[in-house]
């Protein structure tokens, strides 16, 4: 059994389930929305998210399950939607998940409506529900995403990223949604503010390891359907790379920084720059500062009594980092 099958075993129907209630709650009166929607719906991906608020619902309340915990798990689908369509249009992106993106069949009008579509349609079903504090723990990462990503814009332009800053550009970009998914599985079923905070912790944790991960596909020549060097070629700031120009001569550093400003779109150049972070430690520094937040997370888990949904979250965290993809 593939493991994200098993890391679903305990919550199976309920995600059956919440797929029918995710497609109701696009619903609208406009055919092409509904063709899009459609769309939207049939090419999902793991749907790691939902997975994450069901299965935190469950483990904190020993198996409670309610209307509102669908709710949060749309909201986060509804949001997260949206972004990507928005993102795929900024970055002129005609792929997603090996699929046609919306802005390349419909074109960035239609795109960019559709966005906002989903948007006020997952502000609408807190809203009309009363869920404010789930709207409130989507909202500030929707908000933190935002400012991650123009952070690493600002920084990209300069290249003087600090380890520092690379954590807290990740910790907006992808960690602060695993956080709002905790935080919301927890919301959902009644958790007191210092649970939720706790479970946003796990999930800000595991989001950071998954970025680190992420970036070190970046060095390494497995198959996982993107060539390495991509993150160098758009001139992306990333931990071994960071690790790599605080230590090195100043020679060095220079050549290193004009490698990733002036010739990152050379080939040759490029595996130069990925053989030189390797030499100087970067991948095993790295490396070490992924397993370190993946310890601190299981740590979390590890306070909470043994159940199927506790071991799936542990599952979870440990496919994060041993992922081939």
């Amino acid at each position: 059994m593939k493991v994200v099958e098993q890391i679903k075993q305990p919550i199976l129907s309920e995600m059956e389930l919440f797929e029918e209630k995710f497609k109701e709650s696009m619903a609208s009166k406009v055919p092409l929305l509904n063709r899009i929607t459609h769309y939207i719906v049939r090419r999902k991906g793991k749907q790691m998210r939902p997975m994450f608020v069901f299965l935190v619902a469950k483990m904190v309340s020993d198996g409670k399950f309610n209307e509102r915990t669908y709710r949060g798990a749309s909201v986060i689908e509804l949001i997260h939607t949206a972004t990507l369509v928005h993102d795929d249009v900024v970055d002129d992106s005609n792929r997603r998940r090996g699929f046609f993106s919306l802005n390349a069949l419909w074109k960035n009008k239609i795109a960019v409506l559709v966005g906002d579509f989903l948007l006020s349609k997952g502000l609408l079903l807190s809203i009309d529900n009363d869920d404010f504090d789930l709207l409130k723990l989507i909202s500030v990462a929707v908000r933190e995403m935002s400012e991650g990503e123009l952070l690493q814009i600002e920084k990209a332009r300069k290249l003087d990223i600090t380890e520092e800053v690379y954590y807290e550009i990740i910790r907006q970009k992808t960690a602060t949604l695993i956080a709002a998914c905790c935080g919301i599985g927890a919301a959902s079923v009644g958790a007191d503010e210092e649970e939720i905070q706790k479970m946003r912790k796990f999930g800000e944790l595991i989001g950071i390891a998954f970025q680190i991960k992420d970036d070190l596909f970046d060095y390494t020549d497995a198959k996982i359907g993107k060539p390495t060097g991509i993150d160098i070629k758009e001139q992306k700031m990333t931990l071994p790379l960071i690790y790599a120009l605080n230590n090195c001569e100043s020679k060095e550093r220079k050549w290193l920084i004009n490698s990733v400003k002036k010739h990152n779109k050379d080939k040759k150049r490029v595996k130069e720059v990925i053989a030189f972070v390797k030499e100087k430690g970067g991948i095993e520094y790295t490396t070490q500062k992924m397993l370190a937040y993946q310890q601190e997370a299981l740590e979390i888990l590890n306070s909470y009594p043994e159940s199927e949904y506790k071991t799936s979250l542990h599952t979870m965290v440990n496919y994060v980092i041993e992922r081939k993809i």
